[in-house]
């Protein structure tokens, strides 16, 4: 049987299991209360890893959570059709497909080979963990002409392998290769 976890004891990035459901811990706030007899509180910023839904929600210090069945494995992307994109288990060598909606805008980030983080629940693939950054190609952009920096905008717009467009510095060119932030999907350098 799974661990259970008192609401007073989740911190700040711990998963817990809650309506059978798997959550992550994005802030925590206990309030104390000041008079006898009064109950301990505690007000969780959780994120549903099914759903990818936040909110807060408020439980007594004594309510208790399950450890939730979670596994991370690593995959490498193959491809995406109707049914969703599919990786492959790089240890069992199974193949893993999640659904658009479970993958949110991730495919811009993704290329054929691409070794990923998958989420499992319950031995159900949940969702993806991208890495900080991610290498792309130039797929298209106008070429840098000195003299174009007066004006202080010493970006251009690129357009990446996957689709993803993005501002990259002036002398980046054609086909060179860069490396891209996924949560701000800014520049991060050459690669």
């Amino acid at each position: 049987m799974a661990a259970l976890i008192d609401a007073i004891n989740i911190k700040r990035k711990m998963y817990f299991e809650f309506e059978n459901a798997p959550y992550y811990c994005i802030d925590v706030e206990i309030s104390t209360p000041t008079a006898r007899g009064g109950q301990t509180l505690v007000r969780l910023k959780m994120r549903n890893l099914l759903t990818r839904a936040v909110f807060d929600k408020t439980f007594r210090a004594s309510d208790k959570f399950k450890e939730p069945d979670l596994e991370t494995v690593e995959a490498s992307y193959l491809y995406s059709d109707l049914d969703g994109s599919h990786f492959m288990d790089q240890e069992s060598f199974e193949t893993i497909t999640l659904s658009r909606d479970k993958l949110g805008d991730a495919l811009e980030f993704l290329v054929e080979g691409a070794i990923i983080k998958v989420d499992k629940f319950n031995g159900n693939a949940i969702a993806l963990q991208l890495p900080e950054k991610v290498e792309l190609t130039v797929a298209y952009t106008e070429p840098g002409v000195r003299g174009d920096t007066a004006s202080g905008a010493v970006t251009k717009p690129a357009r990446l392998e996957t689709g993803l467009e993005i501002r990259v510095p002036f002398f980046i060119k054609e086909g060179e290769k860069v490396k891209v932030y996924t949560e701000t999907r800014e520049f991060a350098g050459r690669a």
